[in-house]
């Protein structure tokens, strides 16, 4: 059976295939010694892994295409009366027959199987970027991971909002492919969070009454000790412990920082706060739009480290006189905080806090290390005439900071909403994450457009602050 979608995957793949020889053959012009020819090696090496990750992801959209024709096509030479048993039992032949030919378990290989019918029926934008090399088979994954369970329409958006340029709500910062895995899935989760058709805080009720503790015998002696928490609770506990490790630091002490953390919350757990053992404050950050604060809209707030929360998880910090909150203005067209100004050298804690609200977490590509934890530093050195401006501004974490200042890495173009990015020594730019800044949810008292249905209640929750935001109408009527 002849298939067209078979076929231009293949070519696909063959190209790449051509445009990796072409790269290695281009190798040959770098024989001989010296650093410039060393440096044309090291850049032909990096342009053929750029082809290899392409060739990958091209050979993924094949193998999805082909499982699906093979599928489809013992499907259609199955007899139209068979009955619902021996349906089964073709089914779970095809299930059986691709474990076999792909050398995997026949659970893996119905994963797969499930994996590649989502991605040619429901994501056609996802197997297009597969088949183009623009993402990888695992960002593939968690697209298709994070449109399971959603309608349709709700599957689209997401796919569209990160995939399609043209989409009327297209993704801001870092393109997707760019992402590792790993930060991908947390922008998608987000996304997901603030649009799922069912709202955050109906599925956080349910949620937390999962909360438990879990013990696991683990080998060499070791176990682990989990904990599935509410998120705010969660983090509070994870900076707090990092924090408290933080302390003990020091040349004369031998363990590590993952050490440290671990031995300080095992004591807080089994002795309590112990003479010798800190025990700071946590301080997690926790952005609240304004109207959500006032119960006007449920839009889900962002803690720092984590993502999407409860509106009401965010009303009870505030309420509790958290003091990590911080009153933050957002743009209305874009839901970027606002900018906020200094200029001498040294670095106040408003702008730490918004150099926080800016990044999220180390703005090195790839790294998850909360903001919290992180250092600032200029972009442009000061004694090299750059200032202490947001836009000037750097908040690496420890390891990316030593990175800048002992190798030929550099941070490049900060902006008051949008982190750095990053030259390597071999010249290749790499584009920081970034925020993915939305507008705000509007109350439909402002918002014309807005169902009918959104009540808008002028006075705050019983418990909240008055006012958190003195000049809101104001700032809204501007």
């Amino acid at each position: 059976m002849e298939n067209n979608a078979v076929v231009t995957a293949l070519n696909a793949v063959a190209a790449s295939v051509a445009e990796l020889h072409r790269v290695w053959d281009g190798s040959r012009l770098a024989s001989g010694t010296g650093s410039d020819h060393l440096r044309q090696l090291a850049d032909v090496c990096l342009d053929g892994l750029t082809e290899v990750a392409h060739i990958e992801a091209r050979t993924a959209a094949v193998k999805v295409r082909l499982t699906e024709t093979f599928a489809e096509a013992t499907k259609a030479m199955a007899s139209p009366s068979a009955s619902p048993q021996d349906r089964c039992s073709a089914a779970m032949g095809v299930v059986a027959e691709l474990a076999c030919v792909l050398t995997v378990s026949e659970r893996t290989a119905e994963a797969f199987l499930q994996e590649t019918r989502q991605l040619t029926t429901a994501l056609p934008l996802t197997l297009s970027a597969l088949q183009a090399g623009t993402i990888s088979w695992q960002h593939a994954r968690i697209l298709v991971d994070e449109t399971t369970g959603i309608d349709t329409a709700a599957a689209a958006a997401l796919e569209a909002h990160f995939l399609d340029p043209d989409a009327v709500n297209a993704a801001r910062g870092c393109p997707a492919g760019d992402l590792v895995p790993s930060r991908f899935r947390a922008k998608a989760r987000t996304w997901r969070e603030r649009h799922h058709p069912v709202s955050i805080e109906r599925r956080h009720q349910a949620s937390v009454e999962d909360r438990r503790l879990e013990y696991t015998p683990d080998r060499d002696g070791m176990a682990w000790l989990s904990a599935y928490l509410p998120a705010d609770t969660a983090a509070s506990i994870w900076q707090r412990a990092t924090a408290a490790a933080r302390t003990l630091q020091g040349p004369a002490e031998p363990r590590n920082l993952a050490q440290l953390r671990a031995d300080t919350a095992a004591e807080w757990l089994v002795a309590g706060v112990a003479e010798g053992v800190p025990s700071p404050k946590a301080q997690v950050l926790v952005t609240v739009p304004v109207f959500s604060l006032l119960g006007a809209t449920e839009e889900p707030a962002h803690l720092d480290g984590y993502g999407p929360i409860p509106p009401s998880m965010a009303r009870q910090l505030v309420a509790n006189g958290a003091t990590s909150f911080h009153r933050v203005l957002t743009d209305p067209g874009t839901g970027a905080p606002l900018e906020i100004g200094r200029s001498s050298y040294r670095i106040p804690v408003a702008m730490l806090q918004w150099l926080r609200l800016r990044d999220g977490k180390c703005p090195f590509p790839g790294c998850n290390n909360q903001s919290l934890d992180n250092e600032a530093d200029h972009v442009t050195p000061w004694h090299k005439g750059g200032v202490t401006g947001v836009s000037n501004l750097n908040q690496p974490c420890r390891r990316h900071h030593r990175l800048r200042h002992t190798t030929g890495w550099k941070p490049v173009e900060a902006g008051t909403d949008a982190p750095p990015g990053w030259v390597a020594p071999s010249g290749r730019r790499y584009l920081s994450e970034g925020y993915d800044w939305e507008p705000p949810w509007m109350p439909g008292a402002f918002d014309p457009d807005a169902p009918p249905d959104i009540p808008f209640d002028p006075d705050p929750p019983a418990g909240l602050p008055v006012d958190p935001l003195p000049d809101w109408e104001k700032w809204i009527a501007a």
